[in-house]
């Protein structure tokens, strides 16, 4: 026969039950680390395809005879091969071009991003602004 301690016999399997809870904690806190690492990886994809698609939209729109139809052509295909989608493209009559792009986060959403891209002359303080001389 077990004998039991006085006052202790309420408590048995209480461990089991506080690493189980303990266990669900980490699970939770280790999807949602997951859910927003993918969140970043496709935010840095939407913004690496805006940057891409951007310049290749501005380098068509600075050739001869390039115009703003055939430079967000450009866009929309380097935008896709980049793997996303592209959801904006604005020329302007000074050569830059602001381009807009998403691509699927999986299930948190959609990342989006923008890029403009144009002429060195049209940065702030006009070309070669910012660098030693």
């Amino acid at each position: 026969m077990t004998r039991r301690r006085p006052g202790h016999g309420d408590e048995r399997g209480s461990g089991t039950v506080l690493v189980l809870g303990l266990v669900a904690v980490a699970l939770v806190l280790l999807v949602g680390v997951a859910a927003l690492a993918g969140a970043e990886r496709a935010r840095s994809a939407a913004q690496s395809a805006a940057d891409l698609a951007a310049l290749a939209a501005a380098a068509r729109l600075a050739d001869p005879g390039g115009t703003g139809a055939a430079a967000c052509a450009v866009a929309r295909e380097v935008a896709g091969r980049n793997g996303a989608r592209l959801t904006g493209c604005r020329p302007g009559a000074d050569g830059a071009v602001v381009v807009s792009t998403a691509r699927s986060a999986g299930s948190p959403g959609t990342a989006t991003a923008r890029a403009r891209a144009g002429p060195a002359d049209l940065r702030p303080g006009g070309a070669g602004a910012g660098r030693d001389r």
